[in-house]
């Protein structure tokens, strides 16, 4: 499923086929029936997220804060200005553990995909995203009852969620968080992302989003490509 997720953004960003058209048929069946979730869902979030990233109310991966995490020194400082405190954030390095990784997929996005296609009336993206349920009911439903389906389902997405927290925030995270100062694109990316460390195994484990600089710069780039 982490894999799959990252193979899904590859075909968001138009980055495999020479087609636009290829890349979205194929970026529909990969999260929808593969994954379970919807493209335009994926689409809607993930382009404010390039287009103004780190920049807080329009960078929706940083919507965390001040409800649960105080990010970046300007929003922080204005959090300790205001008396403003949702959470004790000088433990959040401790809480974030808790929080953020186990939590994301299976407790926020699990439910609130099927709001977001039914409220839009994405009936195309509903479609691909039961094919993926039946799939996995029909699959293991004979092997482990309903019971073992539920536990399986949840494992699974409390591992992915893991995984897909710890690489999305890595890169992003540690840089600086503010309000949109309207700065060119080029230095709205950059202040914006920071690369890990490569190797085989961060290339495979991160799906070369260890090159975040790179990604943010080139987006429509196959990730092969990154390193050169």
């Amino acid at each position: 499923q982490a894999q799959a997720g990252w193979l899904q953004h590859d075909f968001g960003h138009l980055s495999v086929f020479s087609k636009s058209k290829w890349n979205h048929w194929v970026h529909k069946f990969v999260i929808g029936h593969l994954k379970g979730a919807p493209a335009s869902w994926w689409n809607h979030l993930h382009f404010q997220h390039h287009a103004k990233p780190n920049c807080f109310r329009k960078d929706p991966d940083v919507n965390m804060h001040p409800l649960f995490f105080a990010l970046g020194k300007t929003l922080s400082v204005e959090l300790g200005v205001q008396k403003k405190k949702f959470m004790p954030y000088n433990h959040q390095h401790k809480y974030f553990f808790i929080l953020g990784p186990p939590a994301l997929v299976p407790l926020y996005f699990q439910w609130y995909i099927f709001y977001f296609v039914i409220q839009r009336k994405q009936w195309v993206d509903l479609a691909w995203m039961l094919s993926f349920y039946i799939r996995f009911f029909l699959t293991y439903l004979p092997l482990l009852g309903v019971k073992g389906i539920l536990g399986l389902h949840l494992l699974v997405r409390f591992i992915e969620s893991n995984w897909f927290v710890w690489i999305t925030q890595m890169n992003h995270i540690p840089m600086h968080i503010d309000y949109d100062k309207n700065v060119d694109w080029f230095s709205t990316q950059l202040q914006a992302t920071c690369n890990v460390h490569q190797s085989l195994f961060n290339d495979w484990f991160s799906g070369h989003l260890n090159f975040q600089i790179e990604h943010h710069l080139f987006p429509t780039m196959p990730r092969h490509n990154y390193w050169k």
